[in-house]
């Protein structure tokens, strides 16, 4: 058994899910392999991933690896930061100029801060924080690249050893300490009882440099640079990865 560690996001869904990737997942399972989701997203969105690609994924690894589903969308692990945490990293957020930040957990709600000039009649604001016991993962945007990296700088040196905060283009994804694709792919593993050795990744962002340099891996050709430079190999669609990963099978 092997497993296609796959990111979503400008990866599976890169110029859409056509038929040539739908059938191309469905021989690879056939074969007895696995077909994985590491996403950013959260997992209300699973569901509606599915739909949309049209693929019976074998597992989801939502908010970053912070969060494992099967293909059901049940909980088969977890990793969580609590409400105090939740508080104090909203509120610097909201004083390094975010004007929102959502919050996922059992549901996903956006906050608003106070400030927010597009902010909802009916927004959700830092009042709301009470209704979260915890949270797998948090996400502001910010207008920038630039930006994005000033924030995720500062939260890792003031949450130093308490979230991990993932830049993904412009926004950033802050998940609990020590949580990466990486680690919610070995976290994965774990619960399958598959080997290190029979994983094989493919992403296209920042957020995927950690399960690219962790496994064998390949990097979309509309990558950043940076993701194109650490992979393995490249490849322009998901169908290319699955056909050159049955041959090497043969």
């Amino acid at each position: 058994m092997r497993i296609i560690a796959s990111d979503y996001d400008g990866t599976l869904n890169h110029g859409g899910v056509d038929d040539a990737k739908r059938n191309a997942v469905k021989r690879w399972q056939k074969q007895g392999n696995l077909f994985v989701v590491v996403t950013g997203r959260d997992k209300q969105f699973c569901p509606e991933m599915q739909e949309k690609s049209g693929i019976m994924f074998d597992y989801y690894l939502a908010c970053n690896g912070a969060l494992i589903l099967n293909s059901r969308f049940e909980v088969l692990a977890q990793k969580q930061c609590g409400q105090n945490v939740l508080q104090n990293l909203i509120a610097e957020l909201f004083a390094l100029g975010c004007e929102w930040a959502t919050v996922c957990a059992d549901e996903t709600v956006r906050i608003w801060s106070d400030t927010a000039v597009a902010k909802p009649r009916d927004g959700k604001t830092v009042a709301d924080i009470g209704r979260f016991s915890y949270f797998n993962q948090v996400s502001p945007a910010l207008p920038t690249f630039e930006e994005s990296a000033r924030v995720a700088a500062v939260i890792a040196s003031r949450f130093s050893g308490i979230v991990n905060p993932l830049q993904n283009g412009t926004c950033l994804d802050i998940v609990p300490a020590g949580m990466d694709k990486a680690k919610g792919i070995e976290d994965l593993l774990t619960l399958c009882g598959a080997m290190h050795e029979d994983v094989v990744t493919v992403g296209d962002n920042v957020n995927d440099l950690a399960m690219l340099k962790a496994y064998r891996s390949y990097a979309m050709a509309n990558g950043v640079a940076e993701v194109i430079q650490i992979a393995d190999a490249t490849v322009e669609s998901v169908t290319e990865l699955i056909e050159l990963e049955m041959a090497d099978l043969q």
